[in-house]
């Protein structure tokens, strides 16, 4: 198998243990670090600011045996890392125009491709240097290029390109990140997808997580991947203390984050996802704008690189893609989730009501699954809100030929103890004069079979609305959209579709929720015993097959169509979803992600199936989609037509099913 490249690059920021002043010192301990990074697979290990000398030498920064020593032991370094498959980024200081500038320079494979020199220099309170370096602002557009080592490098704000990884870089040093526009900003904007910053921030009480916020805002704002690595307590100590804080981000989030204080050499690790990131940036249209605005207004040299080194199938990531990305992991997270996506379902049902004015209560077709269970809580909470009574809450079970007698226990036990308004009507009767009609042979139990009895509920619980003045509340999630597992103006249908946005693997958590938190005491609670047998029956439930029923049971009387059996688990299908819908993943990508998310649970080659299932159904299925309901969107993944998702019905799923089918299993 060819190995592919999977869009992701491995960052590195390292915080050697130095000695000041002494650069050849320093030069051995940094290429020693850079080849602990390149065995780990880094693409460009970042190091701080002025780390060839050390930050905190002072007026020694004038004296020419340092520079002289400074430039031997940079020497030192860009021949080495010849032999070095990973990029360095690593701080030193340039003499310009008999000035001294604080650069970063980019050393790739025996050359130094750019230097960086720092734009806004900290010189107040704790920071001085003003006295020593002139700002990079005074060359700007001027100085093209500089000669380091006898060679002329590119000198300024610099975009570094790799066209061959289709990934774009650049550089700013510690005090531009606090600046109120920052070179990297700008440099985002003419396209840079990871910002590196060699920095050498002190620490001080609370300033080490300001300086976290710092970095994961920029990242986030400017929809980029960021690496910061900081100077470490080898630093003079003489009025300040370093703390070699080193932060790898993305996106908002933290990939890795070392710890301070660390007595020897340290290095975090993580794998930046670029591929992501552009995905966000072309549907962030902020961004485009912001850049026309003010990408002209900046001076930016765009800088060709020799392909970096990225990472493939045949890596192991450092990063994890869980299982269950609709799920948050830590059970704290969950509790705050699960609260917040049952409010925005209440809230939006009881906002529909209000507004609907003749119809004041909620019809509900209750199976005794899942989904139906989940919308009835939510009418029984909005109804709450609202300061209506739960028996405006008119919940019908509408028994059929697939309906076995535990789903028919589960769904008669919910409705009453939740004090709803419960109605039980059997459509077998009605189904069979239907087939009579139509001439359709009740003992073929094809598609016809099936969704006639869906469209015979639906139709049901519409007229059953508007004798009652009420409105259809619908019980379809965000898993079965994606899927169109859904009969067309059956089940599909309704007047508002409170779990729209939320996927099947989410379902189970919220239930599980409102059955603890609300369920539990208080005027939600049944009272006495009933309450005890309401979390009884919801604890059944949760541990019932998912199934339209719409075929007869089986021998033993339990249910015998289960919908995972025919369309695979979707554990998978919401893995998908998320990742295709949030971040544009392609199939290549998605299947080498998932072989690794699923490992140990489903092979690949039974992943390939079920994901070119996904595809299949996906693409064909939109027709439903483009007509769905009204429904609250809850998290960051949407199909409505009238937001989130636009998408021609017709469109194919040729170029999807290909690319997977070209995947070595």
């Amino acid at each position: 198998m060819q190995d592919k490249a999977l869009g992701l690059i491995r960052v590195a920021a390292i915080t050697p243990r130095i000695e000041l002043a002494d650069p050849k010192h320093n030069a051995l301990e940094i290429l020693r670090c850079a080849r602990e990074a390149d065995a780990a697979g880094a693409g460009v290990a970042l190091f701080p600011e002025l780390c060839l000398t050390g930050y905190t030498c002072g007026d020694l920064f004038h004296q020419e045996a340092l520079y002289r020593s400074q430039m031997e032991a940079l020497e030192t370094l860009v021949r080495a890392s010849a032999d070095l498959r990973t990029a360095l980024i690593a701080g030193a200081f340039l003499r310009v125009e008999n000035h001294l500038y604080n650069c970063a320079l980019f050393i790739q494979q025996g050359r130094i491709l750019g230097a960086v020199p720092k734009f806004f220099l900290p010189n107040a309170e704790e920071f001085y240097e003003a006295r020593w370096f002139a700002s990079g602002a005074a060359l700007a557009g001027r100085v093209r290029r500089v000669s380091v080592l006898g060679e002329a490098v590119p000198f300024g704000s610099l975009l570094f390109r790799d066209d061959e990884a289709g990934l774009a870089f650049g550089m700013e040093l510690c005090e531009d990140l606090w600046a109120p526009v920052s070179p990297g900003a700008l440099l985002s904007l003419h396209g840079a997808l990871i910002l590196f910053n060699p920095s050498a921030s002190n620490e001080l009480v609370g300033k080490s997580a300001f300086r976290r916020a710092l970095v994961l805002q920029e990242s986030a704002k400017n929809i980029c991947g960021y690496a910061y690595a900081s100077a470490g307590v080898y630093e003079s100590t003489t009025d300040l203390v370093f703390g070699g804080h080193d932060i790898i981000a993305e996106n908002g989030a933290a990939l890795a984050e070392s710890r301070l204080f660390a007595r020897e050499s340290a290095m975090i690790l993580g794998d930046v996802d670029y591929e992501k990131l552009k995905f966000e940036r072309s549907r962030t249209k902020s961004m485009a704008d912001c850049a026309a605005m003010f990408a002209d207004k900046s001076d930016c040299e765009t800088v060709s690189v020799l392909p970096l080194r990225v990472l493939t199938e045949a890596d192991a990531l450092l990063r994890a893609y869980p299982k269950t990305p609709f799920v948050p992991d830590a059970p704290e997270v969950v509790d705050a989730r699960c609260r917040e996506i049952f409010s925005i379902q209440t809230a939006g049902l009881a906002r529909r009501l209000e507004h609907a004015g003749r119809a004041t209560k909620t019809v509900v077709g209750v199976s005794g699954g899942l989904d139906s269970t989940l919308a009835l809580l939510v009418c029984a909470e909005t109804l709450k809100l609202l300061g209506r009574p739960r028996s405006d809450m008119i919940a019908v079970t509408m028994p059929g030929f697939g309906t076995t007698d535990e789903t028919h226990a589960n769904a008669d036990a919910l409705m009453r103890l939740l004090g709803a308004d419960a109605r039980e009507i059997p459509i077998g009767d009605s189904v069979l004069r239907h087939f009579a009609d139509i001439g359709h042979d009740p003992a073929v139990h094809d598609r016809t079979y099936e969704n006639a009895q869906a469209r015979e509920r639906t139709q049901i619980l519409m007229d059953l609305a508007n004798r009652e003045g009420g409105l259809v509340v619908g019980t379809g999630d965000l898993s079965e959209i994606a899927l169109g597992w859904s009969t067309y103006n059956g089940d599909h249908m309704s007047m508002y579709g409170v779990n729209a946005g939320i996927p099947k693997t989410l379902v189970r958590f919220v239930i599980a929720w409102v059955m603890e938190h609300r369920l539990s005491d208080g005027e939600e609670a049944a009272p006495g015993d009933a309450g005890a047998r309401l979390k009884s029956t919801l604890r059944r439930i949760l541990d019932t097959p998912i199934s339209p029923e719409l075929l007869p049971p089986g021998a033993d009387g339990r249910i015998a169509q289960k919908t995972e059996d025919a369309i695979g688990p979707y554990i998978l299908h919401d893995f998908f979803l998320y990742y295709t819908m949030r971040f544009g993943m392609r199939p290549e990508k998605l299947l080498a992600i998932a072989a690794r998310a699923f490992d140990g649970d489903y092979d690949r080659e039974t992943i390939k199936k079920r994901l070119a299932v996904f595809y299949e159904r996906f693409f064909s299925q939109q027709f439903k989609r483009s007509c769905m309901p009204d429904g609250p969107k809850v998290g960051t993944v949407s199909l409505s037509p009238r937001g989130d998702w636009r998408m021609p019905s017709d469109a194919s799923a040729r170029l999807w099913l290909e690319s997977l089918v070209s995947c070595v299993t």
